[in-house]
């Protein structure tokens, strides 16, 4: 049989092409979409909590200045809760869908919050926190899938990007509310650290009130056979007008369809072993598992949980420009972040993880030779260079990973696999968090010299660089159905190219030959062709199309 010729019409033919504020459907849904947005914003405010909350001196009377293994499992506690979540998450959001599951686990955290916000002993304020982490796990697992799924093709990489970026919005956010309750109650008063608690609980109850005005994946209801709310979703928000005879629609139905019929063909018990399965899975699963490891094990750790011990390094005692400067790389890393994500539909995917490696590599090179020449000979020049190094360093790290970790991890995952194996990069995240919270302060304070310890990470980022050289695949330009398909071979990324493709194209075969029996004559009004491309090339490229099936057809007879 000979190989089907590619399409005349691909996605790029059907997409708006103007702001999108000027298309009422793609509007609309932004608003929609800024609902699982949030959910970033309150893992970076709970993330944070603790830190600010340390600082209160009522929180510290009210639970006896917890230290040690108590203050240790206070910290990691939601941590812990997020754990025993996640590896569950994933039945609930391919089984009840992606809206229910968000709403399922703002549920848990409201009521982990209530309690946390009650707590009379340190044991249950640790319990509230385990409580806030487990429902947060359903919160981080559906809500990048929603927004992954609904996005609009030429929108997608920059929501999901934006998604992870937007941890440092609840970071900061955290930051200042501790400090403007503690400037507001004199820090000596038992609702300067219960009201920070307290606010938690803002956005989890906006997605409680307003999920089920917010559509649902399409992806999800077509696994679920609910073809027409798909395409009515679709017509509604990608089309800007209703039309389920869109072409776009149309076009992204058909990829939706023969995605999920092809991951179906090839398995259709769909269990945690299925991410291995396959060569292409495998593929996909060692890059996710990659990149997680690197995001947390690249230096990063040693500044985002023990600055303190990192500014002592170089000689830097003064609480007030300690705290200063962690401040100002917060909000630092939230601009990165966001630039970042802005950055990865017009640089590449591959680009941007390659040049974020190397500035990490020669960054954190040149923050460990400062390190070393402080402590060896006390240069108080190289200690006041460290800072900016650290900055340096922290706008390669978050033009990549801040903003790639999560959009790169879902667009390279099928439909069938996607929350699962979203999960594990999740999962692998959480783990090697915790490796920075227990082993990091312990080689700290371990090796003679601190820079002895910084070596190590000098010689992993080198390896890190390689790998990013040698695997990433560059996904840019593709739809998404197209892009997870990338890993199964050129012929499945083909054939789902050609299925939507040729739907396209006899849809607006059926639109041109309307638009031609509609052609107003010179005392009629001008017809509206907003959503038909010009119609002479229209019709050479589809007669076009159809010469070329044809062929193909009578060579497959032959």
């Amino acid at each position: 049989m000979a190989p089907r010729t590619a399409p005349a019409w691909t996605i790029v033919d059907f997409i708006h092409q103007g702001p999108w504020w000027t298309n009422r459907g793609i509007f609309l849904l932004n608003i929609c979409l800024a609902l699982p947005l949030l959910t970033a914003w309150v893992n970076g405010l709970d993330s944070s909590l603790i830190n600010g909350l340390q600082t209160l001196p009522d929180w510290q009377d009210f639970f006896g200045h917890p230290t040690g293994a108590i203050l240790g499992l206070i910290g990691s506690a939601q941590n812990i809760g997020a754990i025993s979540g996640l590896p569950i998450t994933p039945y609930f959001s391919d089984t009840i869908g992606r809206r229910a599951t968000l709403f399922i686990g703002s549920l848990i955290m409201l009521g982990g919050v209530l309690l946390q916000f009650l707590a009379p002993t340190v044991k249950i304020f640790i319990g509230a926190r385990i409580l806030v982490g487990f429902g947060l796990g359903f919160c981080i697992n559906a809500s990048p899938l929603l927004l992954l799924e609904l996005s609009y093709p030429t929108q997608r990489g920059k929501f999901t990007s934006l998604y992870n970026a937007c941890w440092y919005v609840g970071s900061v956010m955290s930051a200042w509310i501790c400090y403007a309750t503690y400037d507001h109650l004199d820090g000596r008063d038992e609702w300067s650290w219960r009201v920070p608690t307290l606010i938690q609980a803002l956005i989890p109850f906006l997605q409680v009130a307003l999920i089920w005005f917010i559509p649902e994946s399409p992806r999800f209801l077509v696994s679920k056979g609910k073809e027409g709310q798909a395409a009515k979703i679709l017509a509604k928000y990608h089309a800007n007008g209703g039309d389920e005879r869109d072409p776009l629609v149309q076009f992204e139905m058909a990829q939706i369809r023969h995605a999920i019929r092809m991951e179906g063909e090839i398995s259709q018990n769909t269990s945690y072993l299925t991410l291995f399965s396959t060569p292409g899975n495998r593929r996909r699963m060692k890059l996710i598992i990659a990149i997680s490891i690197f995001s947390q094990w690249s230096g990063n750790g040693l500044v985002s949980y023990y600055i303190n011990l990192v500014l002592e390094g170089i000689g830097m005692t003064s609480s007030r420009e300690k705290t200063l400067i962690n401040g100002i790389l917060q909000v630092f890393n939230l601009v990165v972040g966001i630039s970042g994500a802005l950055l990865v539909d017009k640089i590449g995917r591959r680009p941007l993880f390659i040049i974020s490696n190397t500035g990490m590599l020669a960054a954190f090179s040149c923050w460990t030779l400062t390190t070393a020449l402080f402590s060896e000979h006390q240069n108080k020049v190289a200690a006041k260079a460290t800072i900016p190094i650290i900055f340096i360093y922290y706008l390669f790290y978050d033009i990549a990973y801040t903003p790639m970790l999560v959009s790169y991890s879902l667009e390279i995952l099928p439909y069938k696999i996607r929350a699962r194996g979203f999960a594990v990069m999740n999962f692998t995240v959480f783990l090697t968090v915790a490796f920075n919270q227990f082993i990091n302060p312990l080689a700290l304070k371990g090796f003679d010299r601190a820079y002895y310890y910084y070596l190590v990470y000098v010689g992993w980022l080198a390896l890190e660089l390689l790998f990013v050289v040698t695997q990433i695949v560059e996904t840019r330009g593709y739809s998404l159905e197209e892009t997870a398909a990338m890993f199964d071979g050129e012929d499945a990324q083909n054939e789902l190219m050609v299925m939507a493709g040729e739907t396209a194209t006899v849809t607006m075969l059926s639109i041109n030959r309307g638009f031609e029996a509609a052609l107003p004559s010179a005392s009629e009004p001008d017809l509206d062709k907003s959503r038909v491309p010009d119609l002479e090339k229209g019709k050479r490229r589809i007669r076009g199309s159809v010469q070329t099936n044809q062929s193909s057809n009578e060579s497959s007879v032959l």
